[in-house]
């Protein structure tokens, strides 16, 4: 797992809503991330969504969370604010929306670094999780992972800003996102960064968050953003090792063994083929179950 982090759920959760805020704390998403971007407005909603981070990390409510507050973006006006004010403890680091570029995320990292020796913070402290929202971007993916190596866990894909700047149409089996979503998978894998999967915009429609948790596992993502509570057991149920996968992963690696004290490096045993990317696949899928067993 890169990084060692769990984000099989990344949830919303608008930070000026105190009663969205509260019923957020106790829910089991894996990330927590407090917006103060889009779904906050209008404009002074935006301090009062800072203050009441401020707050509830004061208070202690993020212990055991791990918690990214979705800042503006750099044209906004107001990203130095919600990161001056947001480098606190409690805070784990930011989703930074509308990365186009490299460019973006090195600038951020920069931004961060400023303000954590001027704060007198360990460098490389906070995190960031890249918001892929254009097509730019989605051609843009490799520089986007590589530009801050040192800060970038993670890049989430966000396919309404994305269709909308490409003028495309959502369609039921999700083909006209499938290409974007691959590029997205293969970028972040590519470069040790977590790859999370768009929403699931038909929030109440179970049966379809459950074929697009499917579509998203097999193309290699770790997880997906959630906008309603009600999806989590089912994010949570996917992108969790089933009981078949652990028996799998323990079974090739006892096999593996078994191979390497017969001097194979690859083998064929029980109709099973045997090698160095099994193995590794299965050692992933045991340390993705340990980590969700924390």
């Amino acid at each position: 797992m890169p990084n060692n982090y769990l984000m099989r759920s990344l949830m919303f959760v608008p930070a000026h809503n105190n009663k969205l805020m509260e019923s957020a704390l106790l829910r089991d998403a894996d990330v927590l991330l407090l917006d103060i971007e889009d779904s906050v407005q209008p404009l002074e909603n935006k301090q009062i969504a800072r203050d009441n981070i401020k707050k509830y990390s004061q208070e202690g409510k993020f212990e055991g969370k791990i918690v990214f507050p979705r800042v503006n973006d750099r044209e906004s006006g107001h990203l130095l604010q919600d990161v001056y004010q947001l480098t606190i403890p409690g805070i784990e680091g930011f989703m930074y929306p509308k990365a186009k570029k490299g460019e973006d995320i090195y600038f951020f990292g920069k931004l961060l670094e400023t303000i954590e020796y001027e704060k007198k913070i360990p460098k490389h402290t906070f995190k960031i999780i890249a918001l892929i929202e254009t097509p730019g971007a989605v051609m843009n993916i490799q520089e986007i992972c590589t530009a801050c190596p040192e800060r970038l866990v993670a890049v989430a894909f966000g396919c309404e800003d994305y269709m909308t700047e490409l003028g495309g149409k959502h369609d039921l089996e999700g083909q006209s996102i499938f290409s974007a979503r691959s590029m997205i998978a293969m970028g972040a894998k590519a470069n040790n960064v977590i790859p999370i999967d768009t929403v699931h915009i038909r929030v109440h429609d179970l049966d379809d968050l459950e074929k697009n948790l499917i579509i998203g596992r097999n193309l290699g993502f770790e997880g997906m953003l959630v906008l309603n509570p009600k999806e989590l057991p089912l994010v949570h149920q996917y992108y969790s090792p089933s009981e078949d996968e652990l028996n799998w992963a323990k079974e090739m690696l006892q096999l593996s063994e078994e191979a390497i004290a017969l001097g194979k490096g690859v083998a064929v045993k029980d109709n099973k083929f045997i090698g160095p990317p099994m193995v590794k696949m299965a050692n992933n899928i045991l340390e993705k179950h340990q980590l969700a067993s924390k």
